[in-house]
């Protein structure tokens, strides 16, 4: 019996383009296989193919001359992995489900992830393919959570690989150079709430002097800024994860600021307090959004009011659009030994970045052993950045500031880069471990396209 054809889409319209806006797909057709059936037909045949999840990229990563599938209307299949009779380990997720969806069914049946991107908009499958990430000293990339994958080839075939398999690690960030991630096998814990306080502008000094104080004043901490003012940060964002049996306390005052959870006797909440103190900021009496001039409206409660762990490790509600919407973004991550001096390079530049600037956000993330994880075996701090939506005008910014940077600096690989290939290959000590991958699991290259092609691959 033949197999039903994929539901596709002609792209003749250059309408057809990534979130952002600023990329128009050269694809000859788009397909939305919505079955496993349907996925091997779409890849069936020798032409150039990539696959597409929620077109958050802002480069060509996912771009292809060939045939895009889409994994938007595949199935969104959810299931619990346990070890012995009552202990849930992991979760088994359809790779193109966006965790948006999956973190509330995870809470219904009392389970959590360790961590969350700023935007729950995101498919899994794509944000470990980049290594993207949340914050936290204690956490790892959303990648780090993987302890198993299912990626079908180019040529039909599952491979199922897991942590501890030699090719695991290389496998992971993958950047949709292998085959189509169909299944990810994700740890899992209690679901557990957070309690979420923002501060006004904290000075940049203070903040540098004692980097590591500052990032471990909470579970995740992300500390944003303008660049219109060199001297003080706009804000100061402060996740706290709960304890389990948590209850009520009163704030700790600091000054004009109150740091307050349900921990807010003991004494890490007041070394809390101490470190907010001597960063001079105050805090925020309502919501705030990260660009300042912003309706909060789109933003996870604040005011550190505890709630579902998915409802307060994002920036951004799932039902609102993210971010700004209009705007375009870079990141570079740097390990923690050279924090200090990138954060200070970026600050000489805040003259020229801010024109072209909606928000800068500095957050950390802890090392994991994945070969293209830009976290890959150290400890980083991102410095991230959301652009005006002026491509020439970032385009033309975007080597003055790699030039700055530390040569230690790693660029996301989904997001605008200058970096030239050699450069970007020797910042990976396993980049020619994961070539060798690539070739074994694509040995025609029909997943290779031009951003692969200048990276190396």
């Amino acid at each position: 019996m033949p197999r039903p054809d994929p539901q596709e889409d002609r792209v003749t319209d250059p309408e057809q383009r990534n979130w952002a806006g600023n990329l128009a797909y050269r694809a000859s057709r788009i397909v939305h296989p919505s079955s496993h059936d349907e996925l091997l037909e779409a890849l069936a045949g020798d032409g150039p193919v990539r696959v597409l999840g929620t077109r958050h990229a802002f480069n060509d990563l996912a771009d292809t001359t060939g045939t895009l599938i889409a994994t938007d209307r595949m199935p969104r299949t959810v299931e619990v992995v346990r070890s012995g009779a009552e202990l849930a380990a992991a979760v088994r997720v359809a790779g193109g489900i966006r965790y948006g969806d999956l973190a509330p069914r995870l809470h219904e049946g009392g389970l959590a992830l360790a961590n969350l991107a700023s935007l729950p908009h995101i498919s899994v499958a794509g944000a470990i393919a980049t290594g993207t990430h949340g914050s936290g000293d204690a956490i790892g990339s959303l990648a780090s959570a993987v302890r198993a994958l299912t990626i079908v080839t180019v040529s039909g075939e599952p491979v199922t690989l897991r942590r501890g398999d030699p090719d695991f690690a290389g496998a992971v960030v993958h950047l949709g150079a292998l085959g189509v991630v169909t299944a990810v096998e994700l740890d899992v814990e209690p679901t557990y709430d957070v309690a979420q306080h923002v501060f006004e502008s904290p000075s940049w000094d203070a903040i540098l002097a004692d980097l590591d104080a500052v990032t471990g004043l909470g579970t995740s901490v992300s500390v944003f800024t303008r660049w219109v003012d060199a001297d003080r940060a706009d804000q100061l964002w402060i996740k706290q994860r709960m304890p389990p049996a948590a209850v009520e306390a009163d704030d700790v005052a600091v000054g004009d600021a109150a740091v307050g959870d349900a921990a807010a006797g003991d004494d890490a909440s007041r070394r809390r307090a101490e470190v907010v103190a001597r960063l001079g900021g105050r805090a925020a009496t309502e919501a705030r959004h990260p660009i300042i001039g912003l309706t909060a409206d789109a933003c996870t409660p604040q005011l550190g009011e505890p709630g579902p762990w998915f409802e307060r490790l994002p920036h951004f509600r799932l039902e609102f659009t993210p971010s700004a919407g209009a705007e375009l973004q870079s990141e570079y991550l740097v390990p923690r030994a050279d924090a200090v001096a990138a954060v200070e390079a970026i600050r000489s530049l805040a003259g020229r970045i801010a024109p072209l600037l909606q928000v800068c956000e500095v957050r950390t993330v802890r090392a994991d052993d994945l070969w293209l994880s830009p976290a890959s075996e150290r400890d980083v701090v991102g410095i991230h950045f959301t652009w005006r939506l002026d491509e020439p005008g970032v385009t033309a910014l975007l080597p003055v500031i790699e030039a700055a940077l530390p040569a230690t600096a790693r660029p996301h690989w989904g997001k605008l880069f200058a970096l030239p290939a050699e450069e970007l290959r020797a910042r990976y000590p396993r980049f020619d471990d994961f070539a060798a991958l690539r070739a074994r699991l694509d040995p025609d290259g029909r997943l290779r396209n031009d951003y692969l092609a200048r990276i190396g691959l």
